[in-house]
């Protein structure tokens, strides 16, 4: 019965977050007042990279069969990319878009960077809700099924956000 309730409920979430954040990212900018979005950028790369840390953590905890530590680690990582999300919506809803400035190879090896972190970030909306769902109802061997696939997953997000961050900075306006 808990299926039929949930598995809607994460697959709607799952369409509705990456929908609202193209729309609101490509919404007229609006003015952010006396708010200093400049350091938004930047806050966004630490949470990708305390998002980062707690999956290792969590990856370390669970191969120790810690699994309360497991536990915190794993909602910690997603506690912060939730907070990373919120801060990327606000801060492209209020600036426009930074271009990457590069040339030669290095533009090339950014777009895929870019591309495959963007692609790979909508992917692991579901796998992360679904991994989560399936610890909390107690369904380990579906958890660990799914979580093989979104671990590696939601690292390359979350390590490859901090990298398009670094390739980024030189080119944001201050």
């Amino acid at each position: 019965m808990k299926d039929k309730i949930w598995f809607p409920i994460i697959v709607s979430v799952s369409i509705v977050i990456p929908v609202v954040v193209f729309l609101l990212l490509n919404l007229p900018k609006a003015e952010a007042g006396d708010f200093d979005i400049t350091i938004l950028p930047k806050l966004n790369a630490i949470l990708n990279s305390l998002t980062a840390v707690f999956l290792l953590l969590g990856f370390v905890f669970i191969k120790n069969k810690n699994i309360p530590f497991h536990r915190i680690s794993m909602l910690s990582a997603f506690l912060f990319s939730s907070l990373f999300l919120v801060s990327y919506v606000i801060y492209h809803y209020f600036s426009e878009e930074t271009k990457f400035g590069g040339t030669g190879s290095i533009r090339i090896i950014y777009f895929i960077l870019l591309i495959s972190h963007i692609i790979l970030a909508t992917v692991i909306v579901p796998l992360s809700l679904f991994t989560i769902y399936h610890a909390f109802g107690k369904a380990f061997e579906k958890h660990k099924k799914i979580a093989r696939w979104t671990f590696p997953i939601w690292l390359y997000v979350a390590v490859s956000g901090v990298l398009v961050y670094l390739m980024l900075s030189p080119y944001y306006s201050i």
